[in-house]
């Protein structure tokens, strides 16, 4: 008879039962500027603070940008408008997004910084978002020129700059990183759009997954750009593109996805059809696989994840969804669950001693 001893350390234990379970995600209700009304959110930096939008009250139809910093919704105004909204925000705090101007004449976009909105101005036409911010203040976004076209902008040192095209006449700008990086989409010589790389003066193409039309929405500081892009015979998929290569996310069913958000570990999220002609889930991808994050919260919270929307290098997710039992549209930001109390109990029960189990043959 053969006696065959294997130890396993407890620390072993709990990573395997913890690895064998889908990360798990708190949610916190992000609220509104106002009781009763909507709110969405577009962006989140390392520190956790928040951007988006939300109505309020009065004047009728209103809708102003918002900072959300440490459980309390800023309202951030507008440039004389009713409506504004932030899209973009950087680490240290400083939103952009677009506002109408007094008379809701015009949509401009907007820097805000230390309690100050500033107007970015345009390329010479009437109208201007901006898309995202570095902690530079750069902005990229899109404006339209002096012809009426639309065109990517870097807006640097008081500067809006036009980014030009793939040799078509428009272009739009979402996505930038701390090197100055942007990601959008541009019309090409044949008039389709494509999405784009801009890096240091040079916008390159980076095709698409097959169909005639791509868009780059948030780029990492890796270069790595999230979108989404006709496939070949089919509907519209998020894409990873990495290293020259643009790599189709697939969806959570036979449908549609659209990627929003990536981080610095190239977790990307967004949103996909889950059946024909249902509402779209959240999505999050992570390490090759898509995972609706709907099954990664407490559904008694009745809470419906509709769209990923970003996500920090710390795992942290804001999404917009829908509370059944309140009625509302609301801004929620995710946060990873540590590993479970049980697992740290039983690692100081076993005081991280060996667990020696014997098979006898």
């Amino acid at each position: 008879m053969k006696t065959c001893c294997l130890w396993f350390t407890a620390a072993a234990i709990s990573l395997a039962t913890f690895s064998a379970q889908a990360q798990q995600y708190s949610l916190t209700d992000l609220g509104a500027l106002s009781a009763n009304s909507w709110s969405r959110a577009t962006d989140i930096n390392g520190s956790g603070q928040v951007t988006g939008s939300s109505d309020i009250p009065a004047p009728v139809s209103a809708r102003h940008p918002f900072l959300y910093d440490n459980g309390t919704m800023i309202d951030l105004g507008t440039l004389g408008g009713n409506l504004a909204e932030g899209l973009g925000i950087s680490a240290l705090g400083q939103v952009t997004g677009w506002s109408y101007t007094v008379g809701n004449a015009n949509q401009h976009a907007f820097l805000y910084s230390n309690g100050v909105m500033t107007d970015l101005g345009t390329l010479g036409g009437a109208d201007s978002s901006g898309f995202a911010v570095n902690n530079s203040g750069q902005v990229s976004g899109e404006a339209r020129n002096a012809a009426g076209w639309e065109r990517a902008f870097l807006f640097d040192n008081g500067t809006m700059i036009d980014l030009g095209t793939l040799g078509g006449p428009f272009s739009r700008g979402r996505g930038i990183n701390g090197a100055g990086q942007v990601t959008g989409g541009a019309s090409t010589t044949s008039g389709v759009e494509h999405a784009f790389l801009y890096s240091n003066g040079t916008m390159t193409d980076l095709g698409t997954l097959g169909g005639d039309f791509s868009l780059g929405i948030d780029i990492n500081a890796s270069g790595q750009v999230a979108g989404y892009s006709a496939t070949t015979n089919g509907p519209n998929h998020a894409f990873l593109y990495s290293d020259g290569t643009m790599t189709d996310l697939g969806a959570l069913g036979s449908g549609y996805s659209l990627a929003f958000g990536i981080n610095a570990s190239g977790q990307v999220v967004g949103y996909s059809e889950v059946a024909t002609n249902a509402q779209p889930h959240a999505f999050l991808y992570s390490d090759g696989t898509m995972t609706d994050l709907n099954s990664l919260i407490d559904p008694s919270l009745n809470v419906m994840l509709v769209t990923g929307v970003a996500i920090n290098d710390d795992g942290w997710i804001v999404a917009s969804g829908y509370d059944a039992r309140m009625g509302q549209s609301h801004a929620y930001l995710l946060t990873p669950v540590p590993l479970p109390g049980a697992v740290w109990l039983m690692l100081s029960a076993l005081g991280g001693l060996g667990i020696l189990r014997c098979r006898h043959s």
